[in-house]
């Protein structure tokens, strides 16, 4: 029996469309399942090595149960789906939190708790507000709490992974276990191309500046805005360093957006926004920084992407000093949340600073795919604790007891401790901005999550939160 058949097993169920091969591909982190919005899609078991943290499973995607009567699920899919849920040692029960519950979710929960084997309650698509009346209907299910995910954008892995943890890590964990020798390196992230997105509004000069990059006229440019409609991805070989380079439609401002294939072209964009790993925001010199910028900068960093902000047309620029120091200024003051976002002056259109592009591009990459060995990232939560200790609620000190990273890409962190929803927002600022400042993560989002009860790593661990999850993104 090999190593990965030894591994404790995780099934991923649920009716047809929920999202059930995503989260398969966001945990394997890779693109193994087709994923597609018709139902159906997959057919099959499939079986992927997950990792989540320290934790290292085996992740079964299973085919969805047909949306027909009861009498119609004794089929090969059915199967299946029996045969994985019958050697997992816990299963995850995904339902779509924007559609709601709907009668098929319930007898599927109905189902497998007949079969005995241990449920977490996975609620997808929960971004936003559009999920939470689909959360509230979810505990009719008598499941209990709902771990909320988008397993799309990669958000909620904090709370699967203290979900899971008692099931997978129970026997194992201990906090020896936890710590790397010193100096020891945890695993890199797997390297590919890199994904690079540039955006902007409209005749900011993206075409062009894409078509510098590649020394050729690959694509079509001119001073009429717009006329780029797609993203359009193109292979390109930077000094040895793969990359995925994606020209998108510009963003205009949503009043503006009015025609049919407008809206696809915005929507298409924030869909490159969501494969990247770095994002390029290009600014017109000539126009500066405008309210736009700032919206589109702030939806790149919500997304979790790194972000580099390109002053374009620097060779006919006036007043570069001030202009420069202004655009610093006001990005400062408009993206205070996260100090620090490069800014360089280029232009795509004779090549004046591109090489410094790429080298903030590739550095803020190695930054928001960073790992902190678990020695070090402890290191700096007992300093930062012994800095500005958690207040007294009440009368009565809060006790921050552990601190672990969740995921890379972006930086995610959990913190464990007892009344953490006790805790203002400004001491969730306080950790989150020493984070950046002590751990080199400046101009990069980091996540940040606080959980409840006694250090999940110690003694008997519980099978779900007992609190709403309360994040801080920065």
């Amino acid at each position: 029996m090999s190593n990965h058949e030894k591994l404790p097993r995780v099934a991923i169920v649920g009716r047809p469309n929920v999202g059930k091969s995503t989260l398969f591909n966001r945990l394997v982190g890779r693109k193994l399942a087709l994923v597609d919005d018709t139902p159906g899609v997959t057919r099959d078991r499939r079986e992927g090595l997950a990792k989540l943290h320290d934790l290292t499973f085996t992740i079964v995607d299973t085919a969805g149960f047909e949306d027909a009567d009861a009498a119609s699920l004794a089929g090969r899919m059915r199967e299946q789906t029996d045969a994985a849920v019958g050697d997992a040692k816990v299963a995850l029960l995904v339902f779509d939190a924007r559609a709601g519950i709907t009668p098929l979710d319930k007898h599927f929960a109905g189902w497998l708790r007949k079969r005995g084997t241990p449920l977490i309650l996975v609620a997808n698509k929960a971004e936003g507000r559009a999920g939470e009346l689909g959360v509230a209907e979810s505990y009719a299910l008598g499941l209990g709490d709902p771990v909320q995910i988008s397993a799309e954008h990669g958000e909620g892995m904090a709370d699967l992974f203290e979900a899971l943890m008692p099931f997978i890590d129970a026997d194992e964990a201990d906090d020896d276990d936890l710590e790397l020798p010193e100096g020891e390196p945890e695993p890199e992230v797997e390297a590919g191309p890199l994904k690079l997105a540039i955006v902007g509004r409209p005749n900011a000069g993206k075409s062009t500046l894409i078509n510098t990059l590649l020394g050729e006229q690959r694509l079509v440019v001119g001073p009429e805005a717009g006329i780029t409609r797609d993203s359009i991805a193109i292979p390109w070989d930077y000094h040895g360093l793969p990359v995925r380079l994606v020209d998108t439609a510009g963003l205009r401002k949503r009043a503006k957006v009015s025609d049919k294939l407008e809206r696809m072209s915005a929507a298409d964009t924030k869909l490159a926004v969501d494969f990247a790993e770095v994002v390029v925001l290009l600014l017109d010199s000539e126009l500066g920084l405008e309210s736009q910028d700032l919206r589109i900068a702030d939806m790149v960093l919500s997304e979790g992407r790194a972000l580099v902000i390109a002053l374009n047309k620097w060779d006919v620029a006036r007043d570069q000093s001030s202009l420069f120091q202004g655009v610093r200024k006001a990005l400062d003051d408009g993206l205070s949340q996260i100090r620090g976002v490069p800014l360089v002056a280029i232009s795509g259109q004779t090549g004046k600073g591109l090489d410094l592009m790429m080298k903030a591009v590739t550095e803020a990459r190695e930054k928001w795919s960073r790992r902190v060995p678990t020695a070090g990232l402890n290191r700096w939560f007992e300093a930062a604790l012994d800095r500005n200790p958690p207040p007294a609620a009440g009368g009565t000190r809060i006790k921050l007891r552990y601190v672990t990273q969740v995921a890379a890409r972006p930086p995610t962190f959990v913190i464990f401790g007892n009344r953490t929803e006790d805790l203002p927002a400004s001491y969730g600022r306080y950790l989150v901005n020493s984070l950046r400042d002590d751990l080199d993560f400046e101009g990069v989002p980091i996540r940040l999550s606080f959980r409840g009860g006694k250090n999940p790593f110690e003694g008997a661990p519980r099978r779900v939160s007992d609190r709403a999850p309360r994040s801080v993104r920065r």
